[in-house]
């Protein structure tokens, strides 16, 4: 039996844990136009075990930290979350109205294209990428 995937579930799913999901989830809402798709809240009634959000057509997952079960707050140091997209003035202007810190303003990189970065409130790191324009 083949099953279809909704798009929002193909390919590789980012799954962050963050302190503040609920605030994330609404941080994110405003800087990267995200429409949350589901929230499970945990049984203490403060945190979340499940916010499922689509951002530019993908998915993002997210979750509250739960120490005592042994999955413990670690700050994002190694990986950027990566938006491509074809405005990114647009998208960094949002973004860093609703609290974003550019950590690299836009620009026109070595490789051609336009490329901004920056950390979010919630120690997460973002880029962007406008490609650059391909010949015909």
């Amino acid at each position: 039996m083949t099953q279809t995937l909704d798009p929002v579930f193909k390919g590789v799913i980012p799954y962050l844990s963050v302190e503040g999901a609920g605030a994330a989830a609404e941080f994110y809402q405003k800087a990267f136009g995200a429409q949350e798709l589901r929230r499970m809240p945990a049984d203490d009634g403060k945190r979340f075990m499940h916010i499922h959000l689509e951002i530019n057509g993908g998915s993002l997952m997210l979750s509250d930290a739960f120490p005592e079960s042994g999955y413990g707050h670690q700050p994002s140091h190694s990986f950027t979350m990566q938006l491509v997209v074809a405005d990114l003035d647009g998208w960094w202007k949002r973004a860093v109205d609703a609290g974003g810190k550019p950590t690299s303003e836009p620009q026109v990189m070595f490789w051609g294209d336009y490329y901004g970065a920056m950390a979010d409130p919630f120690g997460v790191h973002w880029a962007f990428n406008q490609p650059a324009e391909q010949p015909v």
